[in-house]
């Protein structure tokens, strides 16, 4: 099997392993009391709607409480902009149609980032909404949160030792069985060696796809621009985007020009 990346690895383990990511979230939330209800990896509506995230979470706590979480792995795309950009995705995600506002579930976004991205030296960064009323400053309780956790951390504590299972593969040298044995069965076990291989051969190809399609969209922009050719030969140049898809990418060129 060709080597794998450390987050990839774990997004793979974490797959419908409702024990390690309850242990991720209590261990993250300081809440003993959170039940995962489900959990989606590389949610496809992403496509769609811009979002990168490696989990989608449904929860509850003993209270019944619902909350929605999304846990994101790299430092790449974990800027403030885009972790609002994030929080509203999942906020409109989350509220369906006819459904009250007021009803709505809190929201976790959570960055679990390879490197200390605030740089403050500490293990979690919680990011919230607050009122400013003269000098106070009250929490807004919106229900949307926004949480950086330094995946450098290696503290005697918790999420320290949380951090290090993150950047592990060796099974054995993992400090939580819920992440352990699933790792265990992908690293040891035939079958899951098998599936480690075919899931790591589909995210290839669906990264090389993606990258063809990105390649395709940047030169059919450049042939619309300089506007030399109708769209129906510029589909014989360029196969991989259809007729339709081309008249949208016209459309957005039009809106910019």
């Amino acid at each position: 099997m060709k080597a794998v990346k450390d987050g990839d690895f774990m997004t793979v383990c974490l797959a419908d392993n409702f024990e390690g990511v309850e242990l991720i979230l209590r261990i993250v939330l300081e809440r003993k009391d959170i039940t995962v209800k489900s959990v989606r990896t590389q949610e496809p509506m992403k496509n769609l709607q811009g979002r990168s995230a490696i989990l989608d979470v449904h929860a509850v706590d003993n209270m019944k409480k619902e909350f929605d979480v999304e846990i994101q792995r790299k430092d790449a795309g974990a800027g403030a902009k885009r972790a609002r950009h994030n929080s509203s995705l999942l906020d409109a995600h989350i509220l369906k149609p006819g459904d009250d506002t007021e009803d709505i579930p809190d929201s976790y976004v959570i960055f679990i980032t390879e490197n200390d991205v605030m740089q403050g030296n500490q293990p979690i960064y919680p990011v919230e909404r607050y009122v400013t009323i003269g000098k106070k400053k009250v929490m807004f309780g919106d229900g949307s949160h926004i949480i950086y956790v330094n995946g450098q951390y290696r503290g005697n504590d918790e999420i320290g030792k949380l951090m290090h299972d993150f950047s592990c593969t060796n099974p054995d040298d993992m400090n939580y069985e819920a992440l352990a044995k699933k790792a265990r069965y992908f690293k040891q076990d035939e079958k899951g060696v098998a599936t480690m291989c075919k899931i790591m051969e589909d995210m290839r190809n669906e990264a090389a796809q993606k990258a063809e399609l990105k390649n395709a969209r940047e030169t059919a922009i450049r042939m619309i621009k300089k506007g030399k050719m109708p769209l129906e030969e510029i589909t014989e140049y360029i196969p991989i985007l259809s007729f339709e898809e081309l008249k949208e990418i016209e459309a957005e060129v039009m809106q910019l020009a």
